[in-house]
């Protein structure tokens, strides 16, 4: 009987294994036509300015901050052409991203209005300066990518082989949350920022005094926006290891919500990815005041993947919040086993 049910439990498995694949492979071909139907609408001119080839170093060229980028901006659309952008986006992010990732976009029109005395700000702050950039020929089963970019908004997708690589992913916020006008109480970010304090509120004094490693807030993500994320030194904080089951979950959390960001199945595999990591190589950190509307930095760190959240500049009313894979940013794991299987071949 025994040996019934491990046969049994070995199918399921399999199966198992077999419909997150299948997942993969529709989400992959969902993004690749909507990037098809996005180029077709393009005139010869900015489809030359939208696209480079997958080998382009431009493709690890991603920042944060408000510049001038590379690709092909929203206000060079037709209202079409955005539209058909956006669909583009929606195949990468969550319901959950999608909201957030306009709701950002829209941010730049509240700074443009509170620095409307600065000369430069009518440059810098734009909704309209949120770029859709393509990397080689998208195709299903091919290998190829796509980045959404602009100020505080910094998404990077690469398909290989129908599975999807979903890193660097950056959210930001400023204001974190708005103050006055009609949209005042909005916190975009509000899960980011809340579910840390939760978190840190679920320690006793021992382990806060483990977690909080500083107790003035580094002034923003450590990895910025490096080509390869790292941390120097050997993680601190909190193990996981010294939580109970309540205080993991709370943790977990916030991996979830960070995951929940970007589509099925990619927001499943980043949750998988947390679940697999060893408790005692996993760690909370935690800078600065341990006070709500202080300034504030926390980070998970495990030996796969690094989430960070800022709350620092502008009097601790801007954030940043950012996950990164240490191996497969951009695609890189990915690449590898592809090129690895095609050298068997």
């Amino acid at each position: 009987m025994k040996q019934v049910w491990l046969r049994v439990a070995a199918v399921f498995a399999a199966a198992l294994l077999l419909t997150a694949a299948y997942k993969r492979a529709e989400q992959a071909s969902v993004m690749t036509d909507a990037a098809n139907t996005f180029l077709s609408s393009l005139w010869n001119d900015q489809k030359a300015i939208a696209t480079y080839p997958f080998e382009d170093d431009q493709r690890f060229d991603w920042h944060f901050i408000p510049k001038l980028r590379k690709g092909l901006s929203f206000g060079a659309m037709r209202p079409d052409q955005r539209l058909l952008a956006m669909a583009l986006v929606s195949t990468g992010l969550s319901q959950q991203g999608f909201i957030k990732a306009t709701t950002i976009m829209s941010l730049d029109q509240v700074l443009l209005g509170q620095e409307a005395a600065n000369p430069t700000a009518t440059n810098r702050r734009d909704p309209e300066n949120y770029y859709i950039t393509i990397f080689g020929k998208p195709d299903a089963k091919g290998v190829w990518g796509f980045r959404l970019e602009g100020h505080h908004v910094a998404h990077n997708f690469t398909v290989v082989n129908g599975r999807i690589a979903d890193s660097p992913s950056f959210f930001g916020s400023n204001p974190a949350e708005i103050k006055i006008g009609a949209r005042k109480g909005l916190r975009i970010l509000a899960a980011e920022d809340d579910l840390g304090y939760e978190m840190l509120d679920a320690l006793d004094a021992t382990q806060q005094a483990a977690a909080v490693v500083d107790k003035a807030a580094l002034k923003d993500i450590v990895t910025a926006a490096s080509r390869k994320a790292s941390i120097d030194g050997q993680p601190n904080g909190l193990s996981a290891a010294k939580m109970s089951a309540d205080q993991y979950e709370r943790m977990m959390s916030i991996v979830e919500a960070y995951a929940g960001n970007v589509a099925s199945p990619m927001a499943e595999n980043r949750i998988a990815l947390a679940k697999k990591q060893p408790k005692d190589k996993t760690f909370f950190a935690w800078t600065g005041d341990v006070k709500r509307g202080a300034p504030h930095y926390y980070r998970i760190q495990t030996p796969a993947f690094l989430i960070e959240m800022d709350m620092t500049q502008d009097n601790a009313n801007h954030v940043h919040a950012v996950w990164r894979d240490y191996t497969n940013d951009f695609g890189l794991d990915l690449l590898k086993q592809h090129y690895e299987a095609s050298h068997k071949q």
